[in-house]
């Protein structure tokens, strides 16, 4: 099963985030700040980062740029509501996909399953 760390600071985003990767079969640990997602990328075994970009404390990009030293072979993916974040994703992590708010929750179980290369349709 394909693991998920989710890091979103706000609640209810996060909340209706990993409800739906988890009724489209993904397993997912749902953080709320950069700083409590490196303890779980150090732990291992997550298969995708998924971070909003703007967050307290250490922003969704530094996060990826840790990411990338502690865990390499972790997939990255944000989240973003901001179009000028967009663009400084694109810059300092150009091999991470950047999915833009507001998007259907379809959207994005369809983003994870072209970051995998699957094709299975979802039901959610």
């Amino acid at each position: 099963m394909i693991r998920i760390l989710l890091a979103e600071d706000d609640q209810a985003m996060r909340t209706y985030l990993a409800r739906a990767l988890e009724k489209a079969g993904y397993d997912v640990v749902a953080v709320d700040r950069g700083t409590a997602a490196l303890p779980h990328l150090e732990d291992g075994g997550f298969d995708l980062l998924l971070s909003d970009i703007v967050m307290p404390e250490m922003d969704g990009i530094e996060l990826a740029q840790r990411c990338a030293e502690i865990a390499p072979g972790t997939k990255v993916m944000f989240i973003t509501g901001f179009a000028g974040v967009t663009l400084r994703a694109s810059r300092e992590a150009p091999q991470a996909k950047v999915l833009s708010k507001p998007f259907h929750l379809r959207d994005l179980v369809m983003e994870v399953q072209r970051v995998f290369g699957l094709s299975e349709p979802v039901s959610l």
